[in-house]
């Protein structure tokens, strides 16, 4: 069966990638804010199902569509992809020399052409303990450009992982797309990978 990636991230296409099937990439076209009491599993785990239904629905045959959302809670906030550098500031500083969690969330429908037929999906919550950051770490960090597009400020595969001081459950999960729960989910309709 056709695999879609419910993605622009060229981060999650990279991971698909290792899980050896063929798929296809679509960009889903969603609102992502969260709603007034919407806790962060339940907002995550929405904007996986989201993107994956939102690009289902575009898709003229039978497919299987993954959708993957994560964001970063610290102190009970939500953070996402930093507005600009005063935010940036403000969420690396909230993060220096501390762990936080980082959820990721991965969804998978099967599309008929016509019709949802089902979904699943899982939810990660990963610990990242951060170094501790002095203003020159973070003005450097936002000169690079990375963080710009990042949930939480900062990619782990990146510049960022000089800051990871340890990481406690998936490390793809943090990156963007959790390799062995795909499977699983994917291995749930019957695909099997090469």
């Amino acid at each position: 069966m056709r695999i879609v990636l419910a993605s622009s991230s060229p981060r999650r296409r990279e991971l698909l990638h290792f899980l050896h099937r063929p798929f296809d990439c679509d960009v889903p076209d969603i609102e992502e804010s969260r709603t007034n009491g919407e806790d962060p599993e339940d907002y995550v785990l929405r904007l996986a199902n989201d993107k994956a239904l939102a690009v289902a629905k575009r898709q003229p045959d039978e497919c299987l569509v993954i959708g993957s959302d994560t964001l970063i809670r610290c102190d009970q906030d939500v953070m996402e992809k930093p507005l600009d550098f005063e935010h940036f500031q403000k969420m690396m500083r909230q993060l220096s020399g501390r762990t936080h969690d980082v959820l990721t969330s991965v969804a998978v429908c099967h599309w008929s052409g016509q019709c949802l037929v089902a979904s699943e999906s899982a939810l990660i919550t990963t610990k990242v303990e951060f170094a501790a950051l002095a203003d020159d770490d973070i003005e450097s960090y936002w000169a690079t450009g990375e963080p710009q597009d990042k949930a939480g400020g900062y990619g782990i595969q990146g510049y960022g992982g000089k800051y990871v001081k340890r990481i406690e459950g998936s490390y793809f999960a943090v990156v963007g797309l959790p390799l062995y729960e795909t499977e699983q989910l994917l291995r749930m309709f019957e695909v099997t990978g090469g």
